[in-house]
């Protein structure tokens, strides 16, 4: 029996012969709020936890649906100012915006030329803006500038990989007559018909990892909503495009210009007072796009792939490259040793080359006298 002391002096009994269960050290997760940035200083501790009820019982469903991770809130002073400040970070970026678009409910967008995070809004005394895959709501008795937050946005943790992707659904609404205010991206049933969505949640396949964006047009002729609905598979986007296409049958009377169309995994549709044209402009404008950036950072499975690829090239080169010396070596091992041979028994090293002949350079061959073949009979 062998006694070993753990960290704290507790002993640890192992039987002899056997392997020791390996020590996983955790490392803490980095906070999400800073005891200090720019000119603004914590006052006392923050709060920290993971239960959404603790942090916004009125939407604890839709913080579920978003895939909250953890959170965190904190007073801050600033000379006479004061202000309140709560971070939440979602499992990714998705989520993330989601959540932003449950939160700017009443609020506009920031004046012409300022910018804040990914995507931010403001209204008196609030500033809600996202990072990646965290959102900060800061309230304030006093207005809040951008720039006062700018350095609290380069502490927030990072993300990186395709977590760290924003969606990219709501990049595919149209920007003519669009109210911006308006867009509402959802991740839940809870979420979609907390937001005004337009459709029963129930026949949409969240349950199937579907997002759903919801926007105002005011258009030449009219205004109404524009749904997109994305899925993870064409399959999906036909089998749920006609469960709503039914649906939209069922009940015309009070869902006003109908139109709807499908690409690939995306449905289209629109809803309220276009015209017909109008209508049918919009849906047709919608299109499905591939996105090439040089500016994220590739995934780790993608750097383990090069990794393995190159390896592998490695290999193959060192290979060819020890089986050419191997047979230069060979061939200088087998011809030194016969030459060496042929000087032991005298003869020269190099031996002249022997060539079989016909011998036609002394003129034609003639045949032997037939004296002594048999007569023909």
């Amino acid at each position: 029996m062998l006694c070993l002391m753990g960290a704290f002096g507790a002993p640890l009994f192992a039987q002899a012969g056997q392997t020791p269960a390996p020590v996983i050290l955790m490392e803490p997760a980095t906070p999400l709020l800073p005891q200090h940035f720019g000119t603004w200083q914590m006052s006392g501790s923050a709060t920290t936890g993971n239960d959404a009820s603790q942090i916004d019982a009125a939407h604890v469903t839709e913080l579920k649906e978003d895939g909250l991770n953890r959170f965190s809130t904190a007073k801050y002073g600033h000379g006479g100012s004061a202000a309140d400040i709560k971070a939440l970070q979602f499992v990714d970026a998705t989520g993330a915006a989601a959540a932003l678009n449950l939160y700017r409910t009443g609020m506009h967008a920031l004046p012409a030329g300022q910018k804040l995070g990914t995507e931010s809004a403001a209204s008196d005394g609030k500033l809600l803006f996202r990072t990646g895959n965290t959102i900060i709501l800061a309230t304030s008795a006093h207005p809040l500038a951008a720039s006062e937050l700018q350095a609290l946005a380069i502490t927030l943790p990072k993300i990186s990989g395709p977590k760290g992707m924003s969606p990219l659904l709501p990049t595919l609404l149209p920007v003519k007559g669009l109210k911006p205010e308006s867009v509402r991206y959802a991740l839940g049933p809870t979420s979609y018909t907390a937001s005004g969505g337009v459709l029963p949640a129930e026949i949409l396949g969240f349950d199937k990892s579907a997002e759903a964006v919801t926007a105002d047009y005011a258009a030449r002729n009219g205004k109404g909503t524009l749904t997109l609905l994305l899925y993870p598979t064409p399959q999906l986007a036909g089998e749920h495009g006609r469960a709503i296409e039914a649906w939209v049958n069922a009940h015309l009377g009070g869902l006003g210009t109908v139109k709807m169309r499908r690409e690939g995994p995306l449905v289209i549709l629109t809803t309220g007072n276009f015209s017909a044209n109008d209508a049918q402009q919009m849906v047709e404008g919608v299109h499905l796009r591939s996105e090439v950036t040089w500016e994220k950072p590739m995934p780790h499975e993608f750097h383990t792939e090069v990794r393995k690829t190159a390896s592998l090239l490695l290999s193959i080169a060192i290979f060819s490259g020890l089986a050419m010396l191997a047979a230069v070596l060979l061939g200088l091992f087998l011809g030194g040793g016969r030459a060496m041979v042929r000087v032991l028994r005298g003869k020269p090293a190099a031996s002249e080359p022997e060539f079989l002949g016909l011998g036609l350079e002394r003129g034609p061959v003639k045949s032997l006298p037939s004296q002594n073949r048999p007569a023909s009979s």
